[in-house]
């Protein structure tokens, strides 16, 4: 389903779409059949006022006057009726459908591998899920129904006007497939511009929500110059986007009100001159046909907006079904759901890139007993964070195997999986939330008195109590009303009341302060107790209460040992980085 092609309509992605109104059938019907009521009513209003004109206007009759203008009354009071009716009805319809979409859209980008991500613009994402999603229901309220219910119209239109007069009716079809053309072209001009103004949405989205999430980075190094410039750039594209399709506006309906005037001039100027002439037209067929040309011709200039409308919500749905489409979750084809794993772990011979071409873990090779805490060390890029996002399956190896309690756990279904393991990142990302729910993630399984609990066996409670409403304290959009120390005590927490088998800690106390760092020493003391840790450290203390240290230079595990017994290893890798880093931190 390529985009960009100026392709009027997609025959195969609108069928799709409307897969999405299979639950709601009876509504579709529903609508439908007030669509084809509404054409009929369309058409018998100017058929009422030709006869009320020419049986009693003209010959004066008032009791017939009476009666025609009250059978008017009701048509147009049952042409009201079921106009509301499809109106609202096609919006439910369409409102169902973009719900049951978005959701199953989320759903699909929950499963998404981390590379998946770590490719795509977060505003760009969230332009589909929201903007474009929003956009599709249009194709119901806006687009296919009054489309649908027009061109219907269109057609009763013309077959009327046919069997009351075929040469006022050949008058009308002279200027017809002019429109048509002009209708045609305007479309397919329509759908390229359309297409261009998402693109420049979502990249207006992007740009923003990365400029609004970095604004401490912008103010720091006094970019903001630079960057209200690049926006001005950005917003300008934006509009020159929507500029295009105002032009083609702009052309298309004063061409397509002049068509429909020129429509009017040839039915008085033709009809007129057969009134003249006392031939068998009358003066009420000339005025319904006035009525008719203006019903035939003012649904084809809605057409062509709604088939704007309709073409926005086809392009969208193409980029919406176009992340539906995309394959980039990891495959949970294990079957194995185990409890209370032992937490041995061991790497065998694993090979990873997160590029094809450039591996980050050549071969790597290692165990570590239920209970023990491992300890990796080594300089930025070594390899030490994508160890532990394997493990949790956040990527795919390339070859080799990963085992825990002796199982690969590409056997292991993910959720139990995950479920086994716990992580401290260096980063905590906190909800705009409460703390308790930003602990729980909204698990029913774990109550507020778990929580309480849990925070005084590991030496926090205190300081959460001392907040504001303590533990129902709102610590607003990525935990900002607390200090990186305090995020980082309500992540240990969090993976604490998970009751993990296998406790990751990636560099959780490499930019804390003092007193936080003290209360992170207590609480990982107490969570690593009688569970399987990986500690990702720069902190000495951390390394040296390791069972074992890994050592790990560009990709490869290059020592392995305790502390004493690396630092005996003349010319090592960690006697130089305890040399270099960590001498200084033990003086102290």
């Amino acid at each position: 389903m390529a985009t960009g092609t100026g392709k009027a309509f997609d025959v195969n992605l609108f069928k799709r779409l409307l897969r999405y109104t299979n639950p709601y059938k009876w509504t579709f019907y529903f609508v439908a059949v007030s669509a084809i009521l509404l054409s009929v009513f369309a058409v018998l209003r100017p058929y009422l006022l030709q006869i009320t004109i020419d049986d009693s206007i003209l010959p004066q009759d008032n009791e017939n006057l009476v009666y025609y203008i009250s059978l008017m009354l009701i048509a147009l009071l049952l042409e009201v009726i079921f106009q509301f009716l499809f109106i609202y009805f096609a919006n439910w319809l369409g409102q169902e459908v973009i719900r049951d979409l978005r959701v199953n859209l989320f759903e699909h980008m929950l499963r998404f591998k981390m590379k998946y991500f770590d490719k795509s613009a977060v505003g760009r994402l969230v332009t589909r899920a929201v903007s474009d999603i929003e956009t599709i229901a249009s194709i119901f309220s806006e687009g296919l129904f009054v489309i649908a219910s027009d061109l219907l119209k269109m057609l009763v239109v013309l077959v009327f006007m046919f069997y009351n007069s075929w040469q006022l009716t050949l008058l009308v079809l002279l200027v017809l497939p002019f429109i048509l053309y002009a209708t045609r072209v305007f479309q397919k001009k329509m759908k390229i511009a359309f297409e261009d103004v998402r693109n420049q949405v979502a990249n207006l989205n992007t740009f923003v929500q990365e400029r609004i999430t970095g604004m401490k980075i912008v103010q720091l190094f006094t970019r903001e110059k630079v960057e209200y410039e690049n926006f001005k750039e950005i917003n300008q594209k934006h509009k020159k986007g929507w500029v295009k399709t105002v032009w083609y506006n702009s052309i298309f309906f004063p061409i397509a009100e002049m068509s429909t005037s020129i429509t009017i001039g040839l039915i008085v100027w033709y009809g007129g001159l057969r009134v003249v002439d006392n031939d068998a037209l009358s003066l009420g067929i000339i005025i319904m046909f006035i009525e008719l040309a203006q019903m035939l011709f003012r649904p084809l200039r809605q057409i062509a907006d709604k088939f704007n409308t309709l073409q926005m919500g086809m392009v969208a749905a193409n980029r919406v079904f176009a992340i539906l489409d995309t394959e980039s979750s990891i495959k949970d084809e294990g079957k194995l759901e185990i409890d209370n794993l032992n937490g041995a772990i061991e790497f065998q011979d694993v090979r990873f890139g997160y590029e094809e071409a450039e591996e980050v873990l050549k071969g790597v090779s290692f165990k570590a007993n239920a209970g023990e805490t491992i300890a990796i060390v080594g300089s930025t890029g070594a390899g030490k964070t994508t160890v532990i996002n394997l493990l949790n399956r956040f990527y795919e190896i390339n070859s080799g195997k990963i085992l825990v309690d002796g199982m690969d756990i590409r056997d292991i279904t993910l959720k139990t999986l995950r479920a086994e393991i716990a992580v401290v990142l260096q980063n905590v990302f906190l909800f705009a939330d409460t703390i308790l729910n930003n602990i729980t993630l909204h698990n029913p399984n774990v109550t507020e008195d778990d929580v309480i609990r849990a925070a005084k066996e590991i030496g926090i409670h205190e300081f959460i109590v001392s907040l504001p409403n303590g533990y129902h304290y709102n610590v607003k959009e990525r935990g900002v009303m607390l200090s990186s120390g305090q995020r980082q005590l309500i992540s240990f927490l969090r993976a604490y009341v998970s009751n993990p088998s296998i406790l990751i800690l990636d560099e959780a106390t490499s930019s804390v302060d003092s007193y936080s760092e003290q209360l992170i020493q207590d609480a990982t003391d107490k969570i690593t107790e009688g569970r399987t840790s990986i500690v990702i450290a720069h902190r000495l203390a951390t390394i040296k209460k390791a069972n074992k240290i890994m050592v790990m230079d560009a990709g490869k595990i290059v020592e392995m040992g305790t502390h004493k017994e690396l630092l005996k290893v003349k010319g090592g890798f960690y006697k130089n980085l305890y040399e270099v880093q960590f001498m200084a931190e033990e003086s102290v």
